[in-house]
């Protein structure tokens, strides 16, 4: 445990205009609210600050601050041959004078919240050339006797310029440094970083390994967390069941209505999955995210996407009726015909022999069920499974949409579905899109909890 009288380790962000100094701090403090985010420069005028705590107890506080953006002249002003002050000193002087005030102010405003902190994160743009600019920079950040951990940010970019960046700072003394994109941060990025300042600042080790630790937890905290809102988006749609009368119109007016029902369904858990992750309604929907060569909404109930992601698609009995759907439509067996009935049955229709087989017995003539098809039950377990694997690498500064790579994911692709979606097929109460559900059921409770387990596993 840390000192409980120890005040919070005080960091300033510094470096150049426009390198990400903000994004680094919306990404550490997951807050897509923290300052402004521009490719402006200059965009930063003053010192804004942010607090991590742990249980109640403040442990970091982190100041943005203004671009430096004339180091080279204010490295020229401070420069008086044959004087022997050292750095602080120096810069005590010219903070005091006018030039602060009039030509300098916006390096004034970070060189006084450097010289009040315990350290600085100097944020690189991995991107752009090591100039000279950069190195006075450093010179002039380095009089403030400060340590200073330098912060490659953009090193997910295909220009970076990640080895000269290395090589110009190790000949500065500026060994330790960090990898940090600010827009796709590793996962293990912040653990890093914090790592990194233990070893240059001995004294504050302990209230950086609470924060460590805090945000391990936390991480596997929204892991088992999106894996129940996912659970619960699957019993839903598995357990959803829809009659209609046996009549061309009313059965596509049913269908209709049930896609939508799963889609606004897929939507809600987008929703869910965002705010749990602390990003904006409007990072993401399930209508707009891309998802390979088409979009979530439109692609849902497509067997070309389908054919695209490698699922198999189900073979219900009405699978010729219901074509393209990515709805099973169960006839009554008066209807098929009880030959037909038996042959599908017989004849390897084992999704259906399995979940439906005795209630298709007992369907009244002309009535017809439907119900959403194993293929798009897998469908929306590999796209929830791939928007939190892109939110888990998404810094909150990203301004961009949120791009999902082709799943790899044979079990839900091609595996056996789990036995918690084929209990639900018989228990169209666990499902909030049929009416009156009744969702606090123990055992509907049991089960998605079984199935969140199994997605944590999976992933």
């Amino acid at each position: 445990m840390t000192d409980p009288r120890k005040p919070p380790l005080k960091l300033a962000v510094v470096g150049h205009t426009n390198v990400g100094k903000t994004s680094l701090l919306r990404t550490l403090t997951r807050d897509v609210g923290f300052g402004e985010v521009s490719h402006r420069p200059s965009t930063t005028r003053h010192v804004e600050g942010a607090r991590l705590s742990v249980d109640g107890e403040p442990l970091l506080d982190l100041y943005d601050t203004p671009g430096l953006e004339d180091a080279i002249a204010l490295l020229d002003y401070l420069e008086h041959p044959g004087e022997r002050l050292d750095g602080p000193a120096r810069l005590a002087r010219f903070l005091e004078g006018s030039e602060a005030r009039q030509r300098f102010e916006q390096e004034a405003k970070v060189l006084r919240q450097l010289l009040d902190s315990d350290a600085g994160l100097y944020v690189i743009d991995a991107r752009e050339p090591v100039l000279a600019k950069y190195r006075d920079e450093l010179e002039v950040l380095a009089s403030c006797g400060k340590p200073l951990l330098p912060v490659l940010n953009f090193v997910s970019s295909a220009n970076h310029r990640e080895p000269d960046w290395r090589e110009a700072l190790a000949r500065l003394g500026l060994h330790a440094l960090v990898r940090f994109d600010s827009v796709a941060p590793p996962e293990d990025g912040e653990r890093r970083l914090y790592e990194s300042l233990a070893l240059l600042l001995e004294s504050s080790r302990p209230q950086l390994e609470r924060l460590i630790a805090d945000q391990q937890v936390q991480r596997l905290a929204r892991q088992q967390s999106a894996a129940r809102l996912i659970a619960e988006l699957l019993i839903d749609c598995a357990a959803c069941r829809r009659s209609v009368v046996s009549e061309v119109e009313q059965e596509q007016q049913a269908i209709g209505e049930l896609r939508k029902a799963v889609r606004q369904r897929e939507q809600r858990c987008v929703e869910a999955l965002l705010k749990l992750y602390a990003f904006r309604p409007q990072d993401a929907a399930a209508s707009d995210v891309p998802l390979l060569d088409g979009r979530w909404g439109d692609d849902l109930f497509n067997p070309e996407t389908l054919k695209q992601l490698g699922v198999r698609v189900g073979g219900g009995i009405a699978a010729g009726a219901a074509a393209g759907a990515g709805v099973d439509l169960l006839v009554g067996g008066l209807t098929l015909g009880a030959a037909a009935l038996a042959g599908a049955i017989a004849g390897g229709a084992l999704q259906t022999a399995r979940s439906y087989g005795g209630r298709l017995l007992g369907k009244l003539k002309g009535q017809r069920e439907l119900t959403v098809d194993d293929s798009v039950l897998r469908l929306l377990a590999l796209r929830q499974r791939q928007l939190v694997q892109a939110l888990n690498v998404r810094g909150h500064a990203a301004l961009g949409s949120i791009q999902l790579a082709t799943p790899q994911d044979q079990s839900w692709r091609e595996g056996k579905l789990p036995e918690a979606l084929n209990k639900a097929r018989a228990h169209p109460q666990w499902s909030s899109l049929n009416p009156a559900p009744r969702l606090s059921q123990a055992e509907r409770q049991e089960q998605i909890e079984v199935l969140a387990q199994k997605l944590v596993v999976d992933s």
